[in-house]
């Protein structure tokens, strides 16, 4: 009975964060399209799980991308720049970044990293996420086949840990991993107009980061 109850009470406390997500993310008279890069398995399923305080920025109609840096917080790093994401997305077809009016450098809180993801877009802006700054993640489970061969692409490297499986990165990993996967799949949630269920809109996502990040990141060293 004891385990039940805590079940139901812990039941409660997720839907009650669910709701309170939606009523932050959707708001009623806007068409927004929201996108999440999540840390594996210790980020919820999708924009509903990630119920941290954020500033949403609406769209203004302004044709360059602004950028905003916030600390990254105690004990976390932007592993990347602005004048790199900036360099990164120049890479780009123009019309790729059409509409992209904010890029926003988040601050790690204690709520948010409950829910750690690396980026997430949202309508006509894409936010990146700090990391440890001693560039080691801790994970409770292994990870997916998915999400190993994506971070192991960029140099991450993946080790047991008792119970836990920890995720290393380098300096010029952890940038190869951002600007090349992080930014670009973000950035691919921002041009899928035809999407509309997560699983779609992941599997775009994931192929536009392969195919204008890291392939073409390759191509350029060539």
């Amino acid at each position: 009975m004891r385990n039940t109850k805590r079940n139901q009470q812990n039941s409660r406390r997720v839907n009650q964060s669910i709701r309170a997500a939606r009523r932050k993310v959707h708001k009623p008279d806007a068409k927004i399209t929201i996108g999440v890069q999540m840390r594996g398995n210790r980020c919820g399923r999708g924009a509903e799980a990630f119920n941290a305080p954020e500033i949403w920025h609406e769209p203004t109609g302004r044709e360059s991308t602004r950028y905003i840096v916030h600390p990254a917080g105690k004990g976390y790093v932007h592993p990347v720049t602005p004048e790199e994401v900036a360099a990164r997305l120049e890479l780009l077809p123009a019309k790729f970044t059409e509409g992209l009016e904010v890029v926003q450098f988040s601050r790690m809180t204690r709520k948010r990293s409950l829910f750690p993801c690396y980026g997430m877009q949202w309508g006509v802006a894409i936010y990146l996420y700090p990391i440890d700054e001693t560039l080691e993640e801790a994970y409770v489970r292994p990870p997916t086949p998915q999400q190993r061969i994506e971070t192991e692409m960029h140099g991450g490297v993946w080790s047991p840990d008792g119970n836990l499986w920890r995720l290393s990165w380098t300096e010029a990993a952890i940038k190869d991993f951002y600007l090349n996967n992080i930014l670009i799949h973000e950035l691919g949630h921002h041009n899928d107009h035809r999407n509309t269920n997560f699983e779609a809109r992941e599997r775009y996502a994931n192929w536009f980061a392969i195919e204008h990040g890291y392939r073409a990141s390759r191509e350029l060293r060539d």
